[in-house]
């Protein structure tokens, strides 16, 4: 993966309360008071997205599970064995991207655990504009839209939407969030129902103790 600048008109028309950042680093803003939301701005390498959106999507990987950060690098590598998806650098690419998204959200969370998905979505799923009942998430979007967000002040549909692009790592807040404030912002699945879409989505969220999990 690499950091490309994004067009600022995006950044400067986005809601109060999101940081936007260059850098991994900049997710860290998710634990600035008033920060509802922190986006790490990229873009895929061209080789890396013809192959990805080029991939049957029965191939795409796919998992549920609880594990340290350490072991993400291992799990999701035979995760991608077991779904086909193709051996190469770039399979080896989106591995290394995901352990690297774990250690940083584990970081910036103290998280010692963290809960994995890998969904592989055809569907208008959780196409309602909501806020998680998590501490905070973390979602990258591969293949495919990106997630959507945006300010309500009255808990109905944002009138203004925008949209994470595609690779970007998105870090919200939950409604868990110690000692949060209501912020009004809320982000939902882009409605994909009818056009062929198969997104790739990966979501972290921290957890503290497995067993209480299970």
């Amino acid at each position: 993966m690499t950091t490309e600048p994004l067009v600022r008109e995006v950044v400067r028309d986005a809601a109060v309360g999101v940081g936007v950042a260059d850098t991994p680093e900049g997710l860290r803003a998710i634990r600035h008071p008033g920060c509802a939301a922190a986006i790490w701005r990229r873009q895929t390498l061209p080789g890396f997205r013809a192959w990805i959106d080029g991939l049957d999507p029965a191939c795409l990987p796919r998992a549920r599970i609880i594990l340290p950060a350490e072991a993400v690098r291992a799990a999701v590598a035979q995760v991608c064995q077991a779904s086909g998806t193709p051996e190469g650098p770039e399979r080896d690419m989106l591995i290394d991207d995901i352990a690297a998204l774990a250690g940083i959200f584990s970081g910036i969370l103290r998280a010692p655990w963290l809960r994995l998905r890998l969904d592989v979505v055809t569907t208008d799923a959780c196409r309602r504009f909501h806020v998680d009942a998590v501490t905070a998430r973390l979602i990258c979007t591969y293949r495919g839209t990106g997630t959507q967000y945006g300010v309500s002040t009255d808990g109905a549909a944002p009138s203004r939407v925008f949209t994470v692009p595609t690779g970007a790592a998105l870090i919200l807040r939950g409604t868990l969030w110690p000692q949060g404030a209501r912020t009004g912002l809320l982000h939902r699945s882009p409605p994909i129902e009818g056009t062929g879409e198969a997104r790739l989505v990966l979501v972290l969220d921290p957890v503290d103790d497995p067993e209480e999990e299970a």
